[in-house]
């Protein structure tokens, strides 16, 4: 598998681990239950040990870009769907701008390698 393709992968891998931590997190009720503690805390140690290996490869403000903004894309989703949040025109448009940055960056910017 190409150095490439294994950064993306770890990427992606640790984007999921991070928001299963934040998802738990909320559940932890600030830290008041036990388990959704433990499983945020470990969610986010896989999570950063998996950035760690990112960038090794990858310039830290490109990996911090993909990272924090699908993160925060997918956590909305979730807080929709599990929490029962809402969101409005201006949050789904915000939120259409990280997806289209990112798809900027990736597809046409020189700092990631291809």
């Amino acid at each position: 598998m190409p150095q490439t393709a294994i950064t993306y992968a770890a990427l992606v891998i640790a984007i999921v681990f991070e928001v299963i931590g934040t998802t738990l997190l909320k559940q932890s009720t600030g830290f008041t239950k036990l388990w959704p503690t433990v499983g945020s805390l470990v969610a986010y140690g896989v999570a950063f040990y998996l950035l760690s290996i990112v960038l090794k490869t990858m310039p830290v403000g490109i990996a911090y870009a993909i990272w924090s903004g699908l993160g925060i894309v997918l956590v909305s989703v979730i807080a929709i769907f599990i929490f029962r949040q809402s969101l409005d025109l201006a949050a789904i448009v915000g939120l259409g701008l990280i997806i289209a940055g990112i798809l900027v960056v990736n597809l046409f910017s020189n700092s990631v390698s291809h």
